[in-house]
């Protein structure tokens, strides 16, 4: 063999390589978490994940409504 075809095909071998190694970003990072969410909720921990959503959701409409009765005490005391 001669060095050119032996640098050539060096040469290919690193290019196809190059080319399998990588992988290109399939989602963003907000998707990337719902998706890691989905999958949480169905695997081993899935009562414990959707018991933390529902807390969640619980203390979200706790801090509304406080903060609803705060504005209406303040324009009570006006």
């Amino acid at each position: 063999m001669t060095p050119r075809i032996v640098l050539g095909a060096v040469a290919l071998a690193a290019l196809v390589a190059a080319g399998c190694g990588k992988e290109e970003a399939r989602v963003g990072a907000a998707t990337g978490q719902k998706e890691a969410l989905e999958r949480a909720k169905k695997g081993t921990f899935g009562t414990q994940v959707n018991a933390l959503e529902n807390a969640k959701g619980v203390q979200a409409g706790m801090d509304r409504k406080a903060q609803e009765a705060i504005e209406k005490a303040e324009q009570g005391a006006k």
